[in-house]
């Protein structure tokens, strides 16, 4: 029996009047409607016609959490008075409860895209509602561009809506092509914010890690929580690990503590949004719990300011999530849960002040996630770059480029980036590429129920208390009955029954051990691992690795790296799940990363030769070469004058100073007068080191050559202006006295250090390229006694005070009162007398 009642009471039914028209008219819309409006229960019956209005349609929900998907079917069963798998039903990974009468169904975004890719056309949908949109997750945003794809080529007819619990519906309107946006007034009632910082600095979040005294803070707040305030308590925190450590803190606190997260049992889910039975609750909750639930009862929530992002070092091939600060759309979303049935409060455990400075918004998934499966689900499509796909922000180059090279390394596209048939059948499994790799390959080599429960260990990250050994990890789950292995076991027969029966290797033996390793190192070739020593590692991208003091993995000559995380201010990443290999079995994974040839590098100052057998960075095999290719070592040679600077050569005063003499003439003159700064004479060596620079063999070869005279080579000899050199940037100048005086050209302008009664008779500065010196007026000791570039203004204002000053000090040299009538000498007056 339909609960009408409760129907008519939810707030969204105002805007399904505007929600029809604008799908008649257009096709397309977008629902903004705040949480606890309807909208994920409501739209969905009404546009299905199971309300009594309208005809039927087949509608499918894409939500994008497994828990919200499970939650919004069984919701709406209940507002039919059913139970899911009537006319509503829902199917997530490894669970599907629908039934031949089922006009509703519930997915997540990753279902929907396996159903998109076997039948674009997706026969029998009428309707498709991508809910949550504004929480930018990488599966929504590829759903969206699928299906908008559809549309235009094929299902003009198929209506879609992008529902949002925000009011940030500009970007979806216009890539729906200017759809209309309907909104929807919500009926929340007012929410008390309380800023409860800690009471002492705490350190930002690194990583995974998360500083414990702020988890402490946390426990505390929920703890003040109870006690000022009425009704059930929501805390928010990032993770499992984070809400199990909470939890052991709330210990003898006057309430049902539960936790809601991902990895929760659904008979725990259930239980949470079942509503209390009498008692209070302090429900601890990751992300999930922002949206698409109401967790009945609840009148607080205690927001820890945190969340997980995904992030991806393209350069050391490391995955992860990472914990971040909450955005401030997060924050509000998170108040939000406080106010869906009374008025409540807010606990914020972050300062006010700090609210500002917080991103508006989260990331979008497609700006940092590792993009290997959207580039996989792209080729599928085909559409190898994504270039034409409708997307809120592109793929950023960088990681699409990375994203190909993993997919054409495990033979899932060709060199052109079209799918191949073994990428398509890899997009099939529902895993990341990397793991259908190991899937498939590894069923080959280990036998298909074993690779299985591999990749089922790989797809979801073990508790930490399973430890980091992965083939141990592999016992525990078998012979476990807690939530994961019971999650553990039905991915297992989930992948087991999509390797199908007649897979090849069914019947191969070998130990529990080896097959952990091998299967893991298919997934993750970068990450094979050889020892250094004392527990530290050195994977095949180059990344160092290091286990933890207390792991038994520090005696393993080599390793398969399953997971592990760089923090921000390490050289090294941290290994927390890894499987023992021989290098056999390295070499077997990770072949395509090895590498036999010559190569001649700079080290520790000097040119070394060797042949060398590698696994990406990984050196196999090593032996000294006698006769290396001379463009290697030339290439050696130059990396060392990168490195060490040109300081290599040979430099004589006489070069040193030619040097600075050029580059004068190129910062006043310019062309063609030659540029000699660092970087350009290392990106021009062709042009002025040879053939000397192809001649050595090592450094001390460099030291031979002749700075000065491979310097003359860049002269602008074909213009002729070469000749001029000495014209416009002398060595020496001439002074009134005789004496050849030379210019200094280091700095800004060029220096003409003089003592000064060599200047006597000389009323104007010397100009060298049309730029006054800088005259250094020496006394007869050679001291400095006044500078200027003004001669005339000098011998005007100047010269009385520093005579006054300096003839008594000096008396045997000459001190005129007007140094323009008396010859200009470098002797003292007696000599002078006697000459």
């Amino acid at each position: 029996m339909i609960r009408t009642e409760a129907l008519d009471r939810l707030p969204v039914r105002t805007a399904v009047p505007a929600l029809r028209r604008a799908l008649d008219d257009r096709g397309v819309a977008v629902l903004c409607a705040p949480p606890g409006t309807g909208k994920t229960t409501l739209v969905p019956l009404v546009l299905a016609g199971l309300t009594g209005e309208g005809p039927v349609r087949r509608v499918v929900v894409a939500e994008p959490r497994r828990i919200a998907a499970r939650a919004a079917a069984r919701r709406m069963a209940w507002l039919l008075g059913e139970q899911p798998g009537g006319r509503v039903g829902f199917t997530v990974r490894g669970e599907r409860v629908v039934g031949r009468d089922t006009v509703v169904e519930v997915v997540t975004t990753g279902v929907l895209l396996q159903r998109l890719q076997r039948d674009q056309e997706l026969a029998g949908v009428d309707v498709v509602i991508i809910d949550e949109c504004h929480e930018r997750h990488l599966d929504a945003d590829t759903v969206a561009a699928f299906l908008l794809d559809v549309r235009e080529a094929i299902r003009p007819d198929l209506r879609l809506v992008a529902a949002s619990a925000t009011t940030d519906a500009e970007g979806w309107a216009r890539l729906l092509g200017d759809a209309p946006v309907i909104e929807a007034e919500g009926v929340s009632y007012p929410v008390e914010v309380l800023w409860a910082p800690p009471a002492r600095p705490v350190k930002p979040p690194h990583g995974m890690r998360v500083d414990p005294a702020l988890l402490t803070h946390v426990a505390a707040t929920v703890r003040r929580a109870l006690g000022e305030r009425e009704g059930d308590v929501l805390c928010f925190l990032p993770g499992v690990g984070e809400i199990g450590r909470v939890a052991g803190q709330l210990t003898g606190v006057d309430a049902e503590v539960l936790q809601v997260h991902g990895r929760a049992p659904a008979a725990v889910q259930d239980a949470v949004l079942a509503g209390s039975s009498g008692g209070r609750r302090v429900v601890l909750a990751t992300s999930v719990a922002e949206s698409s639930l109401t967790v009945p009862g609840v009148r607080v929530v205690v927001d820890s300011g945190l969340a997980r992002e995904p992030r991806t070092d393209h350069a050391r091939g490391l995955s992860a999530l990472t914990t971040v600060r909450a955005s401030q759309a997060a924050g509000r979303q998170r108040a939000g849960r406080a106010g869906r049935e009374a008025p409540g409060a807010v606990y914020r455990c972050w300062d006010q002040a700090e609210d500002g400075r917080l991103a508006r918004f989260p990331s979008p998934e497609i700006k940092v996630a590792d993009l290997a499966a959207f580039a996989l689900q792209a080729a599928c499509w085909g559409d190898p770059d994504a270039s034409s796909l409708a997307l809120l922000d592109p793929p950023p180059a960088g990681a699409m480029g990375a994203a190909r090279e993993v997919l054409e390394a495990i033979g899932a596209v060709d060199g052109g980036g079209r799918v191949t048939e073994r990428g398509v059948r890899m997009s099939r499994l529902g895993l990341h590429p990397r793991l259908a790799r190991a899937l498939l390959d590894g069923a080959r080599e280990a036998g298909a129920r074993r690779a299985a429960e591999v990749v089922a260990l790989l797809s979801e990250e073990p508790p930490r208390e399973y430890g980091d050994d992965l083939a141990a990890a592999l016992r525990t789950a078998r012979r476990g009955q807690d939530g994961y292995a019971a999650r553990w076991k039905q991915e297992v027969r989930r992948l087991s029954s999509s390797l199908g029966s007649g897979s090849p290797g069914t019947g191969k033996g070998g130990s529990d051990d080896a097959a952990v390793g091998l299967v893991a190192a298919l997934a993750f070739p970068e990450r094979v691992a050889r020892a250094r020593g004392d527990g530290a590692f050195l994977m095949a991208s180059g990344t160092g690795a290091e286990l933890r003091d207390s792991s038994r993995l520090r005696s393993a000559p080599w390793l398969a790296v399953a997971v592990a995380d760089r923090p921000s201010h390490a050289a090294s990443a941290r290994v927390r799940l890894a499987a023992v290999i021989d290098e056999s079995t390295a070499l077997l994974a990770s072949g395509h990363l090895r590498v036999r040839g010559e190569e001649v590098r700079w080290v520790d100052g000097e040119v070394v030769a060797r042949a060398v057998d590698r696994l990406g960075a990984v050196e196999l095999a090593v032996r000294p070469l006698k006769q290396p290719d001379p463009e290697l070592v030339r290439g050696a040679l130059v990396e060392g004058l990168r490195r060490e600077g040109l300081g290599l050569l040979r430099w004589t005063r006489d070069s040193e100073q030619l040097r600075l003499r050029l580059a004068f003439l190129h910062r006043v003159l310019g062309s063609p007068w030659p540029d000699v700064s660092d970087g350009a004479l290392l990106a021009e060596t062709e042009a002025w080191l040879e053939p000397e620079l192809s001649r050595a063999r090592r450094r001390a070869d460099l030291g031979r050559i002749d700075a000065g005279q491979a310097l003359r080579r860049l002269l602008p000899w074909a213009t002729g202006e070469a000749a001029r050199l000495d014209e416009l940037a002398p060595e020496r100048i001439e002074v009134p006295s005789g004496s050849r005086i030379r210019v200094e050209y280091g700095g800004e302008q060029p220096v003409l250090a003089v003592k000064l009664q060599e200047l006597f008779g000389l009323a104007e500065t010397p100009r060298v390229a049309g730029v006054p010196v800088l005259v250094h007026l020496l006394s007869p000791a050679g001291r400095p006694a006044a500078v200027t570039a003004d001669l005339a203004s000098f011998w005007r204002d100047g010269y009385k005070a520093v005579r006054a000053e300096l003839r008594g000090r000096y008396p045997k040299h000459p001190w005129p009162e007007d140094p323009a009538t008396v010859p200009a000498t470098r002797f003292t007056s007696a000599r002078l007398k006697r000459s």
